[in-house]
């Protein structure tokens, strides 16, 4: 799967960018092919309506929408075992580097639960 998304982010930095080779029709051609139909589809889609179609998640926020990105996508999009889109814009989401790391939320206790933990 991370093959998959490294040929998206390859492609949409090619087709977003404004210099253009002559390579780099034949390279997103060759793109296009490793990548399977349906994730092609969707992609296309959304680079239809002017949209980036791949994002990365910084901070546990998606970095196309700004909206924070459930733990179980992050935990998912880190072993690698499947692709996963944004629930907000849609977008195929990666990790941008290995410092992306999980933290668990932390509950708050009451204050009479604090007061009785702190006389035991």
């Amino acid at each position: 799967m991370k093959g998959i998304l490294q040929n998206l982010i390859r492609l949409q930095s090619i087709e977003f960018s404004k210099i253009e080779n002559e390579n780099d029709n034949i390279t997103m051609f060759e793109l296009r092919n490793r990548i399977p139909p349906q994730i092609l589809a969707h992609y296309d889609r959304l680079v239809a309506r002017g949209k980036k179609g791949i994002a990365a998640v910084h901070h546990q926020i998606c970095s196309g929408c700004h909206m924070s990105v459930p733990i179980g996508v992050i935990l998912t999009l880190r072993h690698g075992d499947d692709i996963q889109l944004c629930e907000n814009c849609g977008r195929y989401l990666y990790l941008d580097g290995p410092a992306e790391t999980v933290e668990p939320v932390k509950k708050n206790r009451s204050r009479r639960k604090a007061a009785q933990l702190a006389s035991a």
